[in-house]
């Protein structure tokens, strides 16, 4: 008997081999998908993947309390991002039925504004599912990693 409920909680729960529940499995195919998306600047397709109820994007630049946004594809190719940013050890928890919170790292070259430069930093965000599909709601980036040398300097002397 105990291993047919032990079985039944295993299949029951929709668990890959690797231990990802079938939501965080299809999260972390979701944010690679998002941000070969944002590489090939296919506004329409990241604007899909985005909640319809817009996302909460904060960095730890001190921007905390940035306002909630709904973008178009028109907002993001007149935002002026672009260059190749590559994911690096994505981890999904699943928090409940509808949330899925994520962690990963990301590097690569990032041209803003005109600039180019080197851009590595981690980054954590919150997919929620809208209907039948997993999308993602709120990004925080953490900024340390492209902050300039005299502000780690200060950063430092503060810590």
């Amino acid at each position: 008997m105990k291993h047919f409920l032990l079985l039944a909680m295993l299949f029951s729960t929709g668990m890959y081999a690797d231990g990802h529940t079938d939501a965080e499995a299809t999260v972390l195919k979701n944010i690679v998908a998002y941000w070969d998306a944002r590489n090939d600047r296919d506004w329409d397709k990241v604007v899909a993947m985005s909640s319809s109820s817009g996302m909460l994007n904060t960095n730890s630049d001190g921007s905390f309390h940035k306002p909630k946004v709904i973008q178009s594809a028109d907002d993001w190719a007149n935002s002026g991002q672009a260059g190749v940013i590559n994911i690096y050890y994505p981890e999904a928890i699943q928090i409940s039925d509808d949330v899925v919170f994520v962690r990963f790292y990301y590097e690569g070259i990032s041209n803003f504004g005109g600039s180019t430069q080197p851009y590595r930093t981690r980054v954590t965000m919150n997919w929620i599912k809208e209907g039948k599909k997993w999308v993602a709601t709120v990004s925080y980036t953490h900024l340390r990693a492209h902050e300039t040398d005299s502000y780690l300097v200060c950063r430092l002397l503060l810590e």
